[in-house]
């Protein structure tokens, strides 16, 4: 299986006709820009809905059974589709395949901005999600094959990160002002961003060469049902019991298709998931360390959003604002991890911000209805940001390290399954714990009023700040533990960040 795809690269090797060759370095900055905006959209996408599922409850009768679907339905097919994605970049093309996911992405949005029923509005949101597993792998693909090796990669590597990471609280930011006018416009707002992505990518991005190959769709297939099944039955225990047979059922198939997923890469010829992209320790360690953070960091915006419009009382736009100082921090703290990737090992950079955002959380579990959002929210939120910032840039660093230029496309779409992934899976577990925390918290604190013990009134806030601040202790605990894997997993040097690793053969 490798050998055959090493082959191929020894005797066609891919001659990248890169923007640095082709238009000089001076439309680099014009590349990155063209980049990390498609990047920024789609990221985005995945929460600017969030504020708006009230009205979009309201106006389309979603029940509130399906109505978390809106997000889910998005997420899943993102995160399920990105390795098809990233094969597809590195066998047809990458530009080619960047501009077609921005233009389905772009038809997907027109349609869920129409959408008059909860099946349109899915159908549009799952569609969305194709096109963003098209366009996030070839994205990071264009960056490792456009821009040379050290410097000019760490920050172009560095302001990727940070609309990577920045990209969920601009989305509630943007998704809150968009409200005001309608929810129809937290997708309609892709329209002319995508049209114009689409009319500049044939200037200033070069296109890579097509490779021989063909695509695993079985095992594409089998991989996102995995994930769904997965997905699905963590959210059906939180207005289930873990042990409902339908709980277990979902789970158990869900881990079953995922092995076998697995099982399946190791077999076929020309596998999404080539074994030797999980051989190289870094990459493997970088992979299970963003899908760690990745969980945790989708349970911030959530619950933080939950305690905002809930307990602090906030309207749409408001509670969007109140994470603007989070993008700002990401990407301040994204600059200063770019200037660290020269001098220090990428093991302590992503060590020690997944220990500064696991004080955060710890920060975010003491939130009570007492709370302000100057002095019990804001600080957490800062503290948070800064830790991200770190992780992010020194692990985008970290997964395309020693990869073949043959695999980056792949590669970069493994990276982003696990933020995906781990973003998913993290909700829906967390989301889980949260719920039934609360719902005891009720049960207990009715009791406490029938005595007159508690205002009645202040019982749903109460028992959802006990909700999410249990969510907040198993992040903590959950950053804590990606912080000792990179510490004690990653085994690059920051001297090998600075030289062009895409020129080694695959591993295997």
């Amino acid at each position: 299986m490798s050998h055959d795809s090493t082959a191929v690269e020894n005797t066609a090797p891919e001659p990248e006709r890169g923007v640095e060759n082709d238009h000089g370095h001076r439309h680099l900055g014009i590349a990155l820009t063209i980049i990390t905006a498609a990047q920024l959209m789609i990221v985005l996408d995945a929460s600017v809905v969030n504020i708006a599922l009230p009205s979009i409850q309201t106006d389309l009768g979603f029940s509130s059974a399906n109505l978390p679907w809106v997000i889910n339905a998005y997420v899943v097919a993102f995160g399920g589709l990105l390795l098809l994605g990233g094969r597809a970049g590195d066998l047809l093309g990458r530009r080619r395949m960047f501009m077609a996911g921005i233009g389905l992405f772009t038809l997907a949005s027109l349609l869920g901005g129409m959408a008059q029923g909860e099946a349109w509005l899915l159908g549009a949101r799952a569609l969305q999600g194709v096109g963003a597993a098209i366009v996030a792998p070839t994205a990071l693909a264009l960056i490792t094959t456009t821009f040379p090796a050290g410097p000019p990669r760490n920050r172009a590597f560095a302001v990727y990160a940070a609309m990577s990471g920045a990209g969920a609280a601009i989305g509630l930011i943007l998704g809150g002002a968009l409200t005001e006018v309608s929810w129809r416009w937290t997708l309609f707002i892709n329209i002319p961003i995508g049209i114009l992505l689409i009319a500049l990518a044939p200037r200033f991005l070069g296109e890579s060469a097509p490779q021989h190959g063909r695509f695993d769709l079985f095992g594409a297939l089998v991989g996102t049902s995995g994930l769904v099944a997965v997905v699905y039955g963590l959210t059906h225990a939180a207005s289930h019991e873990w042990t409902s047979p339908t709980t277990i059922a979902l789970l158990v198939a869900g881990v079953g298709l995922l092995v076998a997923f697995l099982v399946i890469e190791s077999r076929v010829e020309h596998p999404l998931l080539p074994m030797r992209i999980l051989a190289d320790r870094t990459r493997a360690v970088s992979y299970v360390t963003m899908l760690i953070i990745g969980a945790a960091l989708f349970s911030t915006f959530y619950f933080i959003s939950l305690f905002v419009q809930q307990v602090l009382g906030y309207g749409p736009l408001q509670a969007g604002f109140a994470f603007l100082p989070f993008s700002a921090g990401i990407v301040i703290a994204a600059q200063v991890a770019s200037a660290l990737a020269s001098r220090v090992d990428p093991r302590w950079i992503v060590g020690a911000g997944a220990a500064i955002s696991a004080f955060g959380m710890w920060g975010n579990a003491q939130l009570t209805v007492e709370s302000t959002y100057l002095t019990g929210l804001l600080p957490w939120i800062i503290v948070n940001s800064v830790g991200m910032g770190l992780a992010f840039v020194a692990l985008t660093l970290t997964a395309v390290s020693r990869i073949a230029r043959q695999d980056s496309g792949v590669g970069a779409g493994v990276f982003n399954t696990t933020q995906q992934i781990g973003g998913a899976l993290g909700l829906a577990l967390l989301g889980t714990l949260a719920t039934q925390a609360a719902t005891d918290k009720a049960a207990e604190l009715t009791v406490l009023a029938q005595s007159g013990q508690v205002d009645p009134n202040l019982i749903p806030v109460m028992a959802q700040t006990e909700g999410s601040s249990l969510a907040f202790w198993v992040a903590a605990g959950m950053l804590l533990v990606s912080a000792l894997i990179a510490v004690f997993g990653l085994d690059i040097k920051h001297e090998e960040l600075t030289a062009d690793s895409l020129e080694a053969q695959p591993v295997g």
